[in-house]
């Protein structure tokens, strides 16, 4: 489940990465199925962990980078999403649909933020942020 997670949150905040930064607004947050906040983003582009440490920051050309400041990877403007080499690890289309590399449906990041995994269990849910941002921040950072 975990894996899951992570692979389609991930991929889902990759997405959000390749239209910007979110826009400043109320509490940018991630939260579990509990409720409990997994993350955070601030109005830079900084994504912190529940615990308030910075565990990178998406950038608004879409480059995404760990706490030290290295390139991890890319959410490119038609949701292509690529790790720090370049490769392709998937794309999270304008629907919210997440896919892996190989084209197969891993999840969804749905309008009102709710988070599912392939078989349409609920992950999580995204507050504030648009959805692109939400799979990025799962992708690259759980």
């Amino acid at each position: 489940m975990r894996k899951a997670l992570k692979s389609i949150l991930g991929l889902a905040l990759a997405a959000l990465i390749s239209f910007g930064v979110a826009p400043a607004i109320d509490a940018q947050e991630l939260r579990s199925p509990s409720g409990s906040i997994m993350a955070r983003i601030d109005n830079d582009g900084v994504v912190r962990d529940s615990s308030g440490n910075r565990k990178g920051r998406i950038e608004s050309d879409g480059v995404v980078r760990n706490a030290s400041g290295n390139r991890i990877g890319k959410i490119e403007s038609d949701g292509v999403v690529r790790d720090g080499s370049g490769s392709r690890i998937g794309k999270v289309e304008s629907d919210g649909v997440v896919r892996n590399a190989s084209g197969s449906r891993i999840g969804k990041v749905e309008s009102d933020g709710t988070v599912r995994d392939s078989s349409g269990s609920r992950l999580g849910t995204a507050r504030n942020i648009r959805r692109e941002y939400a799979a990025a921040v799962f992708f690259f950072y759980f």
